[in-house]
């Protein structure tokens, strides 16, 4: 069977993993994006349907005017005697917590806080202990994996931090998960920066408080050295063991928008790679150590056919899970219907950290066409492509006075300039086309069956190498204007 990668596109960085019967379950980080930490489930590892979200409600996470790439870092999940964990940081409040579920379909309790600090927070189940550890630094300020006791039923540490290991020298140490496999501990962690040097590195011992021993070749995968390959910054993962005893990572990379142009706006995606045990006990990874575009493979039976979604529509997508909002929403600004949007504007934008009235889908590939219709009584409504407050494309309508008008409206960083506006006169309806591809978003107004061209952008300056930060562009429906109402309808995002 020949699998492509990623095998999850778009925004879904920093996957972990956990196998429950013939069903394997996945977590991602959302950062300040509500509902926070998306759940997939999949019976193949190749195909992945999100079912929900494990922060579902304010009380679970305080994302009120967080920073952009703030808010929800780097998930943990895990099940042990019939319950699921997820454990994770927000990076804004400094603070690691869990919570828990016996339903993975169902609601996740409130938080368990850990008075450790650090990111990226790991669980390890053994012999009746429970491990709690995440990045940090040691006694002398070095970066290390620390690691304490804690109770499971009230997140009480029961042994002080202690760091087990301080890596193999990279910048940036994280992403720690431990796994007793036969009679070694492995520790996994990742070096190097979520960029360009991205890498996982890891570490054995025969105890969980070690010491622990590098694997000699070290990094075990990387695609550090691969210029112009369209995979880049693979690390972060997670290890998995499949219904037939094959071990696998699941990890975060990102494409780069060409071959030799060094920009990604899609955001860090899920990406699957074989591992392969030697007789040492050590293990190995991928093609040579780097993750490819595509991998043949006998371990995934050859009756798997590996699916995609190619068109999102407001009728087949899900609003309580294809679908995000800006932080903490306001509710009342909402009316959903199962083929039209409602959106109540606010004096909150989009250029502020806060929570305007806006909601989005992440962008899975390089080439689409997005279309919807905006029906608006004042104010401004349109389709953002968002990546933060300082850095989005906005093709929309809004009121002027006695007329409507068309704008198109470029913000990257202090320069914030609107392109082209022209007047529709009274109409207070337009249909507004974008078209996506690799290095250049297309602007358009249809009329009838003609598309009017009305600008273009590149796609670069909403890369995380412009922008910054740990997202991906998000595609956003919103309405600002304290009084103004928009309706969305006929909404649809088909990828090409």
């Amino acid at each position: 069977m020949r699998y492509n990668n990623p095998v999850i596109k778009g925004f879904y960085p920093d996957p972990s993993v956990c196998k429950v019967d013939d069903t394997y379950y996945l977590v991602c980080s959302s950062m300040q994006y509500f509902p926070g930490v998306p759940i997939f489930e999949s019976k193949d590892l190749v195909n992945w349907n999100q079912i929900g979200h494990c922060l579902t409600r304010k009380s679970q996470i305080m994302l009120d005017r967080v920073n952009s790439s703030g808010g929800v870092f780097a998930p943990t999940i895990r099940h042990n005697n019939g319950r699921f964990y997820m454990t994770t940081t927000n990076d804004t409040t400094h603070q690691n917590f869990y919570v828990w579920t016996d339903d993975i379909y169902g609601e996740w309790s409130e938080p368990v806080y850990i008075d450790q600090d650090g990111i990226d927070p790991d669980l390890f189940f053994d012999n009746n202990n429970v491990y709690f550890m995440s990045n940090g630094s040691d006694e002398h300020g070095i970066g290390a994996i620390n690691q304490c006791k804690i109770d499971i039923e009230t997140g009480e540490k029961l042994t002080a931090s202690q760091s087990i290991w301080r890596g193999t020298g990279g910048r940036f140490l994280e992403s720690p998960h431990m796994y007793k496999i036969n009679d070694w501990y492995y520790l996994m962690a990742a070096e190097g920066g979520t960029e360009f040097g991205h890498m996982v590195t890891y570490a054995r011992s025969k105890s969980p408080n070690g010491p622990f021993e590098a694997y000699p070749l070290n990094p075990v995968l990387t695609n550090r050295n691969l210029g112009g390959y369209e995979i880049q910054a693979v690390g972060h993962g997670d290890l998995i063991q499949d219904h037939d005893g094959n071990w696998w990572l699941l990890h975060l990379g990102f494409r780069q928008i060409g071959k030799w142009i060094p920009y990604h706006h899609l955001g860090r995606e899920t990406f699957l790679t074989p591992i392969t045990f030697g007789e040492d006990g050590w293990f190995t990874a991928g093609h040579e150590g780097t993750t490819i575009t595509s991998f043949e493979t006998d371990r995934i039976p050859g009756r798997v056919v590996q699916e995609e979604k190619k068109c999102y529509t407001f009728e087949n997508t899900n609003w309580d899970i294809d679908w995000c909002y800006l932080r903490l929403p306001h509710s009342e600004n909402y009316l959903f219907k199962s083929d039209s949007l409602k959106l109540m504007g606010t004096e909150v934008t989009l250029d502020q950290a806060d929570s305007p009235s806006f909601i989005g889908i992440r962008q899975k590939d390089f080439k689409a066409r997005i279309s919807c219709d905006i029906t608006l009584s004042d104010g401004e409504a349109g389709i953002t492509l968002y990546m933060d407050e300082n850095h989005h494309y906005d093709l929309a309508i809004r009121k002027n006075e006695d007329n409507y008008e068309i704008i198109e409206r470029l913000n990257i960083g202090d320069i914030k300039s609107v392109e082209k506006m022209v007047s529709i006169n009274n109409d207070d309806h337009a249909t507004l086309v974008i078209e996506a591809e690799h290095e250049l978003y297309r602007f358009y107004i249809q009329e009838g069956s003609n598309l009017i061209p009305f600008g273009k952008a590149q796609t670069k300056y909403l890369s995380s190498e412009v922008a910054g930060g740990f997202t991906g562009v998000i595609i956003g429906l919103y309405a600002c204007g304290t009084g103004s109402i928009a309706e969305f309808s006929n909404f649809r995002c088909e990828y090409l």
